[in-house]
């Protein structure tokens, strides 16, 4: 008898426990970045479900973050093109661009937003200019250091006919998180990089693919491909 009356405290300091986690982890808003390739096959796109997470711990220092993997679409014949989660400042990699793509790309489409209202938003907007994500294309997937990287107007290095139509991001709903595991839960982030790039989860390997586009010394480089 003595032991069930903890039962109660216990559950609920349980719950407490949870829903401060949930709270602090649950993502701000999630969106989909999708990519449109013009071949002479025909179009070729893929998409992939982000999600972006502000700080809400409780130390003094904290940042937004994001989940997810870089889009890569396979054109076909060995060729593929990457939208990696990199954004290109001045020279520079830049990995915080794949948090704020979506809210900027809202603005730059004329919606007077901030942050905190991306997850409001409906329908898709292109993604152009500044706001693109570094493109890369890999000779070899197998081998990180095939990488190459390519320009938005500019995907004749992958055979004639082969035009980049357009990179667009769409707010998605944050589903039930944690459980958003598909359906009426909500849409999961998506995975599955590395089965197309095996390499892609190794920080020495995906070193040798961002020194090969231009990016040497950057730091935790696998963040261009996968983001746990």
């Amino acid at each position: 008898m003595n032991m069930l009356k903890w039962v109660g405290p216990l559950g609920l300091l349980a719950a407490l426990v949870i829903g401060d986690q949930i709270r602090i982890n649950r993502p701000a808003h999630k969106y989909r970045l999708t990519m449109e390739i013009e071949t002479p096959d025909g179009l070729k796109s893929a998409s992939n479900v982000v999600s972006v997470h502000p700080y809400r711990g409780y130390q003094p220092a904290g940042k937004v973050t994001s989940r997810g993997d870089a889009v890569v679409v396979d054109l076909g014949g060995g060729r593929n093109l990457a939208a990696l989660m990199l954004h290109d400042d001045k020279g520079s990699a830049d990995f915080d661009g794949a948090n704020f793509v979506a809210m900027r790309a809202y603005q730059a489409a004329g919606r007077k937003i901030a942050f905190r209202d991306v997850s409001s938003q409906t329908g898709a907007v292109p993604v152009t200019g500044e706001l693109m994500p570094v493109l890369a294309s890999f000779t070899d997937p197998r081998d990180a250091s095939t990488a190459r990287r390519l320009q938005p107007d500019d995907l004749s290095p992958l055979g004639p006919g082969t035009r980049l139509r357009g990179v667009t991001v769409e707010a998605v709903p944050n589903g039930l998180w944690p459980i958003d595991f598909g359906g009426g839960l909500g849409e999961p982030v998506t995975r599955g990089v590395t089965a197309k790039l095996p390499w892609a989860a190794s920080e020495g390997e995906a070193a040798r693919a961002l020194a090969a586009i231009g990016f040497p010394n950057a730091p935790e480089p696998a963040m261009a491909l996968a983001r746990k």
